[in-house]
């Protein structure tokens, strides 16, 4: 049996798993993140190894990490969670547990886990969306990644035609995608909402205490099942965005598959209805031809781990 660990690199934890080659997670390993500690960053992926490996004939280890991967996967160029800046991860990482290594994106091994294993297996191209804090992306066509010339492509949530000179955001422009379609920007709308039409957000306000400024994700899921209009409003607004960045996908690639995953789509259809609403109204004529359809990812959680260790085991062959 071919096996490979995968490791997700977090902003508060190291998660490892021991992978197949039918892409079944057997075990699971992790460590909190020591995000000011380049050095305890590596530990922390050691032990997570080192665990996982006990008893076991590894082939190699794959790594997704948030930030600017280098085109030979092997370096952090820039990462917002951990204090990296061309951080040559792959080869601290193989020095300390003398295993082939490969490094990737976080979105690039989630799509790759959902392309090889997950909602996306029947498609040769598609497109993910991660919708949490910020927003990422991953895509592939014709089974490959799209990483770029440089190993930085698919990064959607810093797409700003959706809002020119609209908010600031942490990438040093305005207007960004993650600025209107994040969990970040749910949590912004209703509690603007709130503070506007406080009569259409009974149950939001109850939720957070009367005050607008205590609206949390969580409460703007709850108070949008119980039919809260603004909490509602709030998921409409992330699914206009979202829709029509959907629909630029659609005339950029053609993918088969657009996916959602990440933290917010818990919500289920409170997101994703608003979504395919918005995706084929922004489709306008070209919803008249074959186009992809908007889906929840399968894999949860797991799709970066299986993902990077897929890419770990196909690291010869997948560019």
């Amino acid at each position: 049996m071919s096996l490979t660990i995968g490791v997700d690199i977090g902003g508060t934890k190291v998660g490892g798993g021991l992978v197949d080659e039918n892409g079944d997670v057997l075990a699971t390993a992790r460590r909190p993140t020591p995000a000011d500690d380049q050095a305890g960053v590596i530990q922390a992926v050691k032990e997570v190894v080192d665990e996982l490996r006990a008893g076991h004939e590894i082939e190699a280890v794959g790594i997704g990490a948030a930030g600017w991967i280098s085109s030979d996967r092997s370096t952090v160029m820039l990462a917002p969670n951990v204090s990296w800046k061309n951080e040559p991860l792959r080869d601290k990482v193989t020095a300390v547990i003398d295993l082939p290594v490969v490094v990737e994106n976080d979105a690039n091994v989630a799509i790759w886990g959902e392309h090889r294993f997950g909602a996306a297996k029947a498609h040769r191209s598609s497109v993910l969306y991660t919708i949490g804090t910020g927003v990422g992306g991953g895509i592939v066509v014709k089974d490959n990644l799209l990483r770029g010339t440089h190993g930085v492509a698919a990064e959607i949530g810093h797409i700003r035609s959706v809002m020119p000179g609209g908010r600031d955001c942490g990438c040093g422009r305005n207007g960004c995608l993650e600025q209107y379609a994040s969990g970040r920007a749910l949590t912004r709308a209703a509690r603007e909402g709130a503070a506007e039409s406080p009569a259409k957000a009974a149950v939001l306000l109850k939720l957070a205490g009367g005050d607008p400024d205590a609206i949390t994700g969580r409460q703007v899921t709850e108070a949008a099942r119980a039919g809260d209009e603004v909490a509602l409003a709030a998921f409409d607004s992330v699914g206009y965005y979202l829709g029509n960045s959907a629909a630029d996908m659609v005339n950029l690639i053609d993918p088969g598959v657009i996916l959602i995953a990440g933290g917010v789509v818990d919500a289920g259809d409170l997101l994703l209805d608003p979504i395919r609403k918005h995706y084929k109204e922004a489709l306008a004529n070209r919803n008249q031809v074959p186009f992809a359809e908007v889906r929840a990812a399968e894999l949860g959680s797991k799709a970066g781990v299986i993902g990077a260790a897929d890419l770990a085991r196909h690291r010869d062959i997948v560019p």
